[in-house]
């Protein structure tokens, strides 16, 4: 694989942008309104991030994400095994805006930071994550279990370097992503997050990128990771490409309330647009299950799913 000179973005970073260009011109809704109770109008009324608004073929397709994961329907495989995170801190390179959300990015030209295990047969490289979240506490992820909201979603993404070379390459290919989701929950500040949080105001304005290092991802996938569903599902944003292993954790982590404040303190516009316009609600409605299996690594019937009581667990 080449390595790319200091100057130039990652390739992940390449392809995001080149992603929301099209999108300038090509603005999309999605296929079906969600029809969930727990999506209510409030918010699928409230003014949406401008990527889906206007009308542009969506790629068909049955394994379109996200979903609700629906505990006692989804099936437990004994033979999932454990998750294995080998995340390297110095490959973390920059954070930016690209409009939708933000983006920490890795370097992903080696096999420095990887995902193994779970549902997985090939080595993963991480090469970046980001957030989804609402413009209040009641909502802003883009997954439900049994159809109950979070306020906001992590997305670690990576690619499969085993079998192909390129991220370009392997986010339009089958087995190509594999996407570990994590709920976030307001409680206590996350201080693992608080590097980063600290971070944001730099890149209040779409396509600001800031230098961002050091920073290890393992901080924010909560103390169980053992415990997770699977399917085969998409990317939630353009191309929309059915490359993906979804890998959404059982267990939640907590973050406070101002630290929230600060993600939706972003703006989906640039420094030089008339009407600026806050980052929130940006999340892709959800998806019909069309079929799928979600399996889940824990017997849904011996373990509880996340309670909306409050956090029974330790992180």
């Amino acid at each position: 694989m080449v390595i790319l000179s200091s100057v130039i973005r990652p390739l992940a970073s390449q392809l995001h942008r080149h992603l929301v260009k099209h999108t300038k011109s090509h603005r999309i809704t999605p296929v079906r309104r969600c029809n969930l109770i727990a999506c209510s109008s409030k918010y699928v009324l409230s003014q949406m991030h401008p990527m889906w608004q206007g009308p542009l073929a969506v790629p068909g397709g049955d394994r379109q994400s996200p979903i609700d994961i629906v505990v006692r329907k989804s099936v437990f495989d004994s033979e999932l095994k454990p998750l294995v995170t080998e995340y390297n801190p110095e490959t973390c390179q920059q954070i930016w805006n690209n409009g939708y959300s933000f983006l920490v990015e890795y370097d992903d030209t080696t096999d420095k930071s990887t995902l193994k295990g779970g549902p997985l047969q090939d080595k993963f490289r991480l090469c970046q994550f980001h957030f989804h979240w609402g413009e209040s506490n009641a909502w802003g992820s883009e997954h439900t279990v049994d159809r109950r909201l979070f306020p906001a979603e992590l997305h670690l993404v990576h690619w499969n370097s085993d079998k192909y070379s390129l991220f370009e390459e392997a986010v339009m290919e089958d087995n190509g992503l594999a996407v570990i989701g994590v709920f976030l929950k307001v409680g206590k500040r996350h201080e693992g997050l608080q590097k980063l949080v600290d971070a944001l105001p730099a890149i209040r304005h779409k396509d600001s990128v800031v230098e961002f290092t050091r920073f290890d991802p393992a901080c924010l996938l909560p103390v169980n990771i053992d415990d997770y569903w699977t399917y085969h599902g998409s990317l939630t944003t353009p191309p929309l490409t059915e490359s993906v292993t979804w890998i959404v954790m059982k267990q939640h982590i907590e973050v406070s309330h101002d630290q929230l404040a600060v993600f939706r303190s972003l703006l989906f516009t640039s420094a030089e647009e008339d009407v600026q316009k806050s980052m929130v609600n940006n999340f892709r409605v959800q998806q019909p299950l069309c079929g799928r299996t979600i399996r889940s690594s824990f017997s849904p019937f011996l373990q509880e799913a996340p309670s909306a009581e409050g956090d029974k667990h330790t992180h």
